[in-house]
């Protein structure tokens, strides 16, 4: 298969993955990079041997170079998704967006209009479509395994210290500046239950609230900072014990920690936690993201799923119930447990030993996945191979903001 070249415009965290991904397959080829960090700039520029003109501090001036690649890679913030996107589409480069796709529809619009005009593939990274356990389910409910899907229960596990680092103190913390919490963490989770139905909703309602992160909830003894809180021993929130426990672990300084500090030194953890967000109290911040909320669905032939994201778990696989006519099936991200009514059996299939829950994990072989058949689908022509269009994208991301409408105004919302 051809080597497919890659300009990549966000080399943070995400970027980083993709290109890790494409260069150990051989797949792909890094030749081009925008990042305004300097340092990150440089450290991923040296990773990928990309040469020095080659190595941007903007996606504008990598835009005026002309089309460098096949493909673009943009994982930059949320909110600046859309100008990269919708220009680096113009100059024919098929793309590859972390998701959201933008934080409003009318921008979003924007994306899928210029892909569809400038007949690229645009992916959008709903990587847990791409995992080998969502496959093995939606064989299943494609094969008639359990007759006709009538119910879903599933459960998004955001763990504790997830949420603190990411959503209570990190970049996705508040609406105006990131997304609402359903679009920022859980559009994956919609885009998922929609693939497993294979249509829309056809009604939506949602309830949820920042419940506990906040300073009415806030000890009275508690500091401003964890370092120099008397309740940091024993507050599950605790930024020391979280952030210095990362070091000396690969994964864990690649993530979470690099957010915090690109140190690698108690000392450099220490003054990070003393200066920087990561350090607050989680009762002290600046977040209006939700921290629980529920979504039910209502799909053209009167089947409900009903969706739960949360901060107050473990951070764990996602938990999926789905009930047929004819059996039942219980997931837990890597195991299958399919009970079938007709015969009074019961199966578990084990999908395969994946790697994690979370974003460092590579979401259970999904980031692997994805970017291996986005790297096939240029290098052959094939949109085929990719699992979701950008106006499939663009239509589950709008269940999303329909499920925010319902919650904000406590209404039922028809799509």
């Amino acid at each position: 298969m051809t080597e497919v070249t890659l300009a990549v415009v966000g080399g943070g965290l995400r970027g980083l993955t993709y290109a890790r991904r494409a260069h150990a397959t051989g797949a792909g080829r890094v030749v081009a990079v925008a990042e305004p960090d300097p340092g990150r700039r440089a450290a991923f520029a040296a990773e990928f041997g990309i040469r020095p003109e080659r190595a941007y501090d903007d996606w504008k001036a990598l835009a005026a170079a002309g089309r460098l690649a096949a493909a673009a890679v943009i994982a930059t913030h949320d909110r600046l998704h859309t100008d990269p996107a919708v220009t680096l589409a113009d100059l024919g480069y098929h793309i590859l967006l972390e998701k959201p796709m933008a934080t409003d529809e009318e921008e979003s619009v924007m994306i899928a209009d210029a892909a569809q005009r400038n007949g690229i593939m645009l992916a959008v990274c709903h990587v847990l479509r791409y995992t080998p356990y969502t496959r093995v389910v939606k064989e299943l409910l494609d094969s008639g395994r359990i007759g006709r899907l009538v119910s879903v229960q599933h459960l998004e596990s955001v763990g504790w210290w997830h949420q603190a680092h990411s959503f209570v103190r990190g970049h996705w913390r508040r609406q105006d500046t990131s997304a609402p919490m359903l679009l920022a963490k859980a559009c994956h989770d919609i885009d998922w239950l929609v693939h497993l139905f294979g249509r829309p909703p056809v009604r939506v309602s949602s309830f949820g609230s920042l419940s506990h992160f906040r300073a009415s909830e806030r000890p009275a003894e508690a500091a401003d900072r964890c370092l120099d809180c008397p309740l940091e021993p024993t507050c599950p929130y605790s930024a020391p014990r979280l952030y210095l426990g990362c070091l000396g672990d690969p994964d864990s300084e690649f993530w979470p920690l690099s957010a915090v500090t690109p140190g690698r030194t108690e000392e450099a953890v220490l003054e990070a936690l003393r200066t920087g967000p990561y350090g607050r109290c989680v009762y002290a911040c600046d977040n209006d993201v939700v921290d629980h909320q529920e979504v039910v669905m209502e799909f053209d032939d009167g089947a409900t799923c009903s969706f739960t994201m949360s901060a107050f778990t473990p951070l764990e696989h996602r938990r999926t119930r789905l009930f047929g006519t004819h059996g039942h099936i219980d997931g837990d991200g890597l195991s299958l447990r399919v009970v079938d009514f007709r015969t009074g059996t019961e199966e578990t299939l084990h999908t395969q030993d994946l790697t994690g829950p979370s974003a460092a994990d590579g979401h259970g072989g999904g980031d692997e996945g994805l970017t291996d058949a986005f790297l096939a689908a240029v290098a052959t022509g094939d949109a085929s191979l990719l699992r979701s269009s950008a106006t499939e994208s663009l239509m589950t991301h709008r269940v999303v903001w329909a499920a925010e409408r319902a919650r904000h105004t406590a209404s039922v919302v028809t799509l």
